[in-house]
């Protein structure tokens, strides 16, 4: 189905399922233990073994030597599998580091060897035994001194411009000229990466954790050499990716050759301090944003770099993305420059780019707001615009981000803030603050295959996958919305490379996109009900498990007929994306207490207002906000991987040593959806919302945190110790 004209009334605005606060079909499977996540799969009459990872010990460098003599005569070693001789492998399109394979090193706990034994234990005993020598070489670790080294990268749009930023700037009567950072984040999602691989001749079956099954199947197929028909991947349930499953990891290689060389099916797990250190991260930023604007509040100028830094052929952490789209203003520049780090690969997590520069954006926009005498909530209302600042010829597809900002200020009680520390409570001094909340809405094209069989049962078939987001549960709501069937009449299959490719988990595009093939395929499915029955599909009815045109009606189970009817399609993308910019909005309202003595801060309690088109399950889109939420909480407070500048790896490389926030942390949590529907988005005329739910949560702890105290941070995250210093005395 090609997608290439807004959206008019179509079977999905009945709005009987989609739109429901359904419950998760897949809930039940997940409390009990029956969800089987990649490691737990087992089949008694497979022999498994099992993989423990050796990883570098230096971040940069080659291997001189490997001797694993020893290993390979320890207790239950079945092979041991070692990077140079595997030798130079191709690399997967998505990987800027190599997962496996040749001499060289380009960061600490990169895959040089693999371990199998009969058992667990047996493997990472073994592991133990194997001595390396390396011949290592001075890396660079430090993004603050590798600034001056970095450069405009090749490819994207690094810079935009659009008027004269440096004269209209310096011409402006209020100004804000401020540099922000923003730390390395870990993912530190609860499962790590893991997969299982078993090879039957040159054939080869893995259950693994991944977010983009078509992806991963091709890289793999590129690393192992052979065809990626021969490959079939499975990843039914996954416990958390954030973007770190996104791309094919070294566990997935790791797997496959050690079951080459054991001949056996072989397990990997990624131990924790590998998920820091050997996967991906969120990358350190440097942010500099100037702000010019008339006494009015009107923005005339507004300029935003950054600097980040990643594996060399990297990408740079995208955290002008926001400030292109966000704000009016005639005159305005964007820059992102990138430094060569020899640090463990740095790419997407949640909400890349966007949750970063928020964090920075939406704090110089409450200085500016300070500096104009202006209510914060206020100044971002008269700064709003309903056409692309840069290309003012193209408008928004749908955007109410100044309903946002009201109804959440009414909501929130915005009306009793006062002036910074002005407000206390025995030790504690309260704040409240206010950020944007902005993410765009990307489109990929997204497959599925719908049977219906003689029972009057709707399966779903589609390679997409279920990160705990509730993609099993709207996708079930849209074939039974298109079909006229209840949710106990569909049964939905996800994540096995077997099904038509979808658009997988990420970006926030998963929901739309996926439902949207689910809806292109439930046409096809239709019109050959019709068919079959010799009906106009333009004017037939589905509904209550039937089919109906006129004064005819035929139960959907005889229409099946004993061999069934199957329906296949794949949702393709016109220009409508191009000719209109196409973004999700909300505004996050905080209040925060800081202990006035030790400068412990505290949140009270958290609204976020989300303008995100159509709600497909407000159950499933509040948890994904919610989570989102929590996340920007632990990146305002508490998350940082620290660098060994030394070294060159993340210390605190574990979940006791990155802090991650718990419950006590988040005491109360409120979402509020607007009731708005985006024609342009989708047939489903939906947009995502998960990460729309992160993107400015930091800023407005922030800035609650500066309202409560007079104390403006901005370098994140905002630990006490940066807070204690400017704490008035104890009264």
């Amino acid at each position: 189905m090609q997608f290439d004209t807004p959206a008019t009334t179509n079977p999905i605005d009945r709005l009987k399922i989609v739109g429901q606060p359904v419950h998760r079909i897949d809930g039940q499977l997940k409390t009990t233990g029956q969800a089987k996540y990649a490691y737990e799969w087992h089949d008694p009459n497979m022999p498994y073994a099992y993989g423990y990872p050796i990883g570098s010990g230096i971040a940069k460098g080659r291997i001189k030597s490997i001797d694993v003599s020893a290993a390979k005569k320890a207790p239950g070693v079945l092979a041991v599998v070692t990077a140079p001789e595997v030798g130079e492998r191709k690399k997967g399109q998505f990987n800027t580091a190599k997962l496996f394979g040749s001499e060289g090193i380009q960061h600490y706990h990169q895959a040089i060897a693999v371990v199998v034994a009969e058992t667990f234990e047996q493997a990472r005993a073994a592991a133990a035994l194997v001595k390396v020598d390396y011949a290592e070489e001075k890396g660079v670790f430090d993004l603050r001194a590798a600034m001056a080294s970095a450069v405009k990268p090749e490819s994207g749009d690094p810079d935009t411009s659009a008027g004269d930023f440096e004269a209209t700037f310096k011409a402006a009567p209020v100004t804000v000229d401020q540099s922000y950072t923003t730390p390395d984040q870990s993912h530190a999602m609860m499962e790590p990466h893991a997969s299982i691989a078993a090879w039957n001749g040159d054939e080869l079956t893995m259950w693994t954790s991944s977010q983009m099954i078509d992806w991963w199947r091709s890289d793999l197929a590129a690393m192992l050499d052979i065809d990626k028909e021969k490959i079939h991947l499975m990843s039914p349930f996954i416990g958390g990716g954030f973007g770190s499953k996104l791309f094919l990891r070294a566990d997935a290689v790791l797997a496959a050759f050690g079951a080459k060389a054991a001949g056996r099916p072989v397990k990997v797990a990624l131990p924790r301090p590998f998920v820091m250190n050997n996967t991906t991260h969120r990358p350190a930023t440097i942010q500099r944003i100037r702000i010019g604007a008339e006494r009015d509040g009107k923005i005339t100028a507004i300029a935003h770099e950054s600097w980040s830094g990643d594996q060399a052929g990297g990408q740079p952490e995208t955290a002008v993305n926001q400030t292109r789209l966000l704000y009016a203003g005639a005159n305005r520049m964007t820059a992102m420059r990138l430094a060569t780090l020899d640090l463990p690969e740095g790419n997407a997590m949640r909400a890349p780019g966007e949750a970063p520069g928020m964090m920075v954006l939406e704090i110089a926009m409450d200085e500016m707001a300070e500096k104009l005498g202006l209510d914060p909530v206020e100044f971002r209302i008269v700064n709003d615009t309903q056409v692309d600042p840069e290309k003012p010829e193209r408008p928004f597809s749908h955007r109410n981000f100044v309903g946002c900002l009201k109804l959440g200020a009414e909501r929130f009680g915005w009306s009793s803030r006062g002036k910074p520390g002005s407000r206390r409570e025995g030790n504690w001094l309260i704040g409240t603050g206010v950020a944007a909340a902005f993410r765009n809405n990307l489109l990929l094209p997204s497959g599925a295959r719908v049977r219906l069989d003689r029972e009057g049962v709707v399966t779903v078939e589609t390679d997409m996958t279920d990160i705990g987001t509730g993609s099993y549960t709207i996708i079930a709501q849209t074939a039974a919305e298109m079909m006229g069937v209840g949710m106990d009449k569909v049964a939905v299959q996800l994540g096995d490379s077997r099904f038509p490719v979808s658009a997988g988990s990420g970006g926030q595009f998963g929901a739309n996109c996926s439902t949207a093939g689910v809806y292109a395929a439930c046409v096809k499915l239709r019109e050959a009900v019709a068919q079959k029955l010799g009906l106009n599909s333009e004017d037939i009815v589905f509904e209550n498990g039937e089919v109906r045109s006129g004064n005819r009606s035929v139960p959907l189970a005889e229409a099946a007929g004993p061999e069934g009817l199957v329906g296949e399609d794949t949702i393709q993308w016109g220009n409508l994306a191009e000719t209109h910019q196409q973004s999700t909005f909300g505004a996050h309202f905080v209040e925060v207490g800081v202990d006035v003595a030790t400068g412990e801060t505290r949140i009270r309690r958290m609204l976020a207002v989300c303008a995100a088109g159509r709600i497909l399950n407000p159950i499933t889109a509040r948890s994904q906000v919610i989570g989102a939420m929590t996340m920007g909480a632990g990146g305002a407070l508490s998350e940082e991987l620290a660098v060994d500048t030394r070294h060159g790896f993340f210390v605190n490389h574990d979940l006791a040593g990155y802090e991650v926030p718990v419950h006590a942390d988040i005491p109360h949590q409120e979402v509020i959806f607007l009731d708005e529907t985006d024609p342009m988005s989708s047939p489903m005329k939906a947009k995502g919302v998960g990460e729309l739910g992160l993107c400015g949560v930091a800023a407005a702890i922030a800035n609650a945190i500066y309202n409560a105290t007079g104390v403006r941070v901005r370098h994140y995250p905002i630990t006490l110790d940066k807070l204690i210093g400017g704490l008035p005395d104890v009264a």
